[in-house]
């Protein structure tokens, strides 16, 4: 999926080969080149030789590079006051309140915490004890962090590792899978895995889903689909987790949150990298009555996740797409691009399908090795972007919300060089 491999790369620059030395095997870099970069502006980043990339795919800058009002808010309360999650701070919760005023009144407890990875494990504790039950349905490519227990739900992380006995894997939801009914065909697959699980003695936890189906292609609609595989979870005793780490925050454009494109009201939600524009904040909101059951059984704190320099960062981040209406924005410039890559896909049939909301596209290319070959071609014409689904085989793109239509431009153009390129 876009990584660098070392084997094929024995001319090493010095700081690569220190990068190796320091991280060993668990180095992970974008690019047949990987990129030494120095400064960010906006949707740019720049190198250390000066050229200047267009960045449309880090969702973690969601506002952009060194967005100003966050920057500054970081720089303010970390002037003032730094402190652990065990002291009242009036930030803390003028930003929690901020925050829920964008999801389902029922959703009214919030817990942060310091990753999406440790938003999306707790989010597996408060259901199993909701539940007592252990187990819990994903997609065929999911990711959903991480820890120990995330990691064992996905399966986009495993090389060699199969499912645990307590997960069932369910296709992703789209046309290939379940022709027509998109909607029908993948509630079915869901209650057929919850009876497996029933039948297994696992029960049924949890149906976890990133509510764009990212990592496994982009899958965005129809919207709607997603409330029927919902109620089926219901059905079977589980609660419904919406991970909202790579689609909330006005990322969709239809809806603040990606689950409300799909008229569904999660049991949990769970959310991370965009809350802080790249500080290291995240969190879980579910209802008083399910936090407060896990609480019984087990005590939970999170000692730097809520604290005030991160309030302060979510705070600017949630201002900022209000006062620069960058939903609108989102949706707007979103429509603008698909219908330019719908443009090129009845050019060149390689491009097989454009998916997508607002500001997030899946763009499926006939096969991985095509995909990687317009991602590196994509960078040489100085636009970055990343790959998703089961084989690498889609681009996956998520420009910050603040693009403008000169750069989108040059993203499509980049893309349509590429792929002739290619």
């Amino acid at each position: 999926m876009n990584v660098f491999d070392a084997a094929a790369r024995p001319d090493e620059p010095a700081l690569l080969a220190r990068r190796r030395r320091n991280f060993g095997a668990a180095s992970v870099l974008f690019f047949e080149a990987p990129l030494e970069v120095m400064r960010g502006e906006g949707a740019w980043m720049i190198a250390v030789d000066g050229r200047r990339y267009l960045d449309c795919y880090n969702n973690v800058l969601s506002l952009g590079h060194c967005h100003p009002a966050v920057a500054e808010a970081v720089a303010r309360q970390s002037a003032a006051l730094t402190v652990n999650s065990r002291y009242l701070t009036e930030g803390v919760e003028r930003y929690l309140e901020a925050l829920k005023a964008t999801l389902p009144p029922a959703l009214s407890n919030a817990v942060l915490v310091c990753s999406g990875s440790e938003a999306n494990d707790l989010a597996l504790r408060v259901a199993a004890s909701a539940t007592g039950a252990r187990g819990v349905i994903v997609t065929e490519a999911a990711y959903h962090g991480n820890t120990s227990a995330v990691a064992d739900i996905s399966p986009s992380s495993w090389r060699r590792a199969r499912a645990p006995a307590h997960v069932r894997i369910v296709p992703a939801p789209s046309p290939a899978a379940f022709g027509e009914d998109v909607a029908g065909g993948f509630a079915a697959a869901v209650a057929e895995a919850a009876a497996s699980l029933h039948g297994a003695g696992f029960g049924l936890s949890a149906l976890i889903a990133d509510t764009i189906f990212s990592s496994d292609g982009v899958h965005s609609g129809p919207a709607g689909f997603l409330a029927e595989a919902a109620a089926a979870a219901h059905a079977a005793g589980g609660l419904f987790i919406a991970d909202e780490v790579q689609p909330g925050f006005a990322r969709t454009g239809e809806a603040f949150w990606g689950f409300a494109r799909h008229g569904v009201e999660p049991d949990i939600v769970t959310m991370g990298k965009p809350m802080g524009n790249g500080f290291p904040m995240a969190g879980m909101a579910t209802r008083p009555d399910l936090l407060a059951r896990y609480c019984e059984e087990f005590g939970f704190f999170s000692t730097f996740g809520a604290n005030p320099v991160a309030a302060a960062a979510g705070l600017a981040v949630l201002d900022t797409i209000a006062l620069e209406g960058l939903q609108a924005r989102a949706e707007a410039q979103g429509r603008r691009l698909r219908a330019r890559f719908t443009e090129i896909a009845a050019v060149d049939g390689r491009l097989v399908a454009v998916r997508g909301a607002g500001l997030f596209f899946g763009l499926e290319l006939a096969d991985a090795g095509l995909a990687r070959r317009v991602i590196n071609g994509m960078r040489e014409r100085g636009v970055l972007i990343g790959a998703a689904g089961r084989t690498g085989e889609t681009l996956k793109a998520r420009p910050p919300l603040t693009l403008t239509d000169a750069e989108g431009d040059l993203f499509a153009g980049a893309l349509e060089a590429a792929l002739a390129a290619a």
